[in-house]
């Protein structure tokens, strides 16, 4: 019997090469976004590819009754696995934008992901097996910097998060890792506004997305309860460690470059 893993976000991006990389290891899916049209051909070109079935759910992670309405879409289906990386990045300064924006980045960016580990991980610790990834971000070990006043902050939270879940689900047969990829070519940064920043970056600071699921999936099947894709970005998160007031220094000054800061 094939297990089963849920990918929010999974329509395009590092979700839907996540999607592959699962398909590849012999994964069947439930992906859920919100374009059910991208959904409906990645399910197409996994089950041509890899004989992958896969259920697709369009659904709205803003709704305050996402996580509920969610399990009733489920319909009863056993979700092995789980990998919250539905998210985005909300551009511009702290003020720049009203309460009600912040409001739902936050609940889709922190309480969802909990919210939907809490409800399917009760069934993978009965059953002595399970898989959860929740992808965070390099951020999340970085200073928080201009124009990204809450990314940052939301993404340690999902790091401190996957550390205490790691080490609460030893021995239940239940893996957690929280992945922190640094800059991977996705849609993410034309959504934010940020492609020419990236398109200048040099090829050694930017990841493939196919690479990055890749290594994300082998980290999380070694239980590794934090995982920061690439050398150049754990070389980063090290420095920041060892010499936080340069870190600060270095985000300030480069914020204007990668993040809308009006």
């Amino acid at each position: 019997m094939k297990r089963t893993m849920l990918i929010t976000g999974a329509s395009a991006g590092l979700g839907a090469a996540l999607g592959r990389e699962y398909a590849q290891r012999g994964w069947n899916l439930v992906l859920l976004a919100r374009r059910e049209d991208r959904l409906t051909a990645l399910a197409a070109e996994l089950h041509a590819a890899h004989g992958t079935q896969s259920r697709v759910i369009a659904a709205d992670l803003f709704s305050e009754t996402a996580v509920p309405d969610l399990m009733q879409a489920l319909d009863g289906i056993q979700i092995d696995g789980l990998i919250n990386n539905a998210g985005y990045g909300h551009p511009g300064t702290f003020l720049a934008s009203d309460w009600e924006d912040h409001r739902r980045f936050n609940h889709l960016m922190s309480v969802v992901p909990v919210e939907l580990t809490r409800a399917l991980l009760p069934g993978m610790v009965d059953r002595g097996f399970g898989r959860v990834m929740q992808v965070a971000s390099l951020a999340g070990h970085m200073p928080g910097s201009k124009g990204h006043t809450l990314y940052a902050a939301v993404k340690a939270y999902l790091i401190k998060f996957s550390e205490s879940l790691n080490a609460e689900m030893d021995g239940t047969g239940v893996h957690v890792s929280a992945l922190c990829p640094g800059f991977v070519l996705t849609e993410f940064h034309d959504v934010n506004g940020t492609r020419d920043g990236i398109n200048s970056l040099p090829d050694f600071m930017v990841m493939d997305a196919d690479i990055c699921a890749k290594l994300a999936a082998d980290a999380l099947e070694a239980n590794k309860a934090v995982f920061i894709s690439g050398r150049v970005n754990r070389f980063l998160a090290r420095l920041n460690r060892w010499a936080p007031w340069l870190g600060r220094k270095v985000m300030n000054s480069g914020s204007g470059r990668y993040r809308k800061t009006d």
